[in-house]
């Protein structure tokens, strides 16, 4: 008898965004969390009164959600910090990224 597992996979992008379900099952999280995230600040949605079902989110969404979930795992950190921190790592990479233009 022979097993098959079939996988698919799909680039999040401008024309394929995913719902904020999708988002909170990458993340291992309910949608509440995924509510919390836009209450903090941490993923932004562009119609904030619309309601959750119908957030559309990107890559570079997946990727914070994904980082303040390990924050919050590692160390323990609420979201409120998580999105401190986040912030913080974000500013320290342009500001690099400045010193390494200006040949520091």
């Amino acid at each position: 008898m022979a097993f098959v597992t079939v996988i698919s996979a799909a680039a999040i992008g401008l024309d394929n965004p995913i719902a904020a379900r999708e988002l909170a099952h990458a993340c291992g999280a309910d949608i509440d969390w995924v509510v919390q995230l836009v209450e903090v600040g941490i993923v932004e949605v562009k119609l904030p009164t619309a309601q959750p079902d119908q957030w559309q989110f990107y890559s570079p969404d997946l990727h914070r959600a994904l980082e303040a979930r390990r924050l919050e795992r590692d160390f323990g950190v609420g979201l409120d910090a998580a999105a401190l921190i986040l912030d913080l790592e974000n500013e320290v990479r342009r500001l690099k990224a400045v010193l390494q233009a200006q040949g520091r």
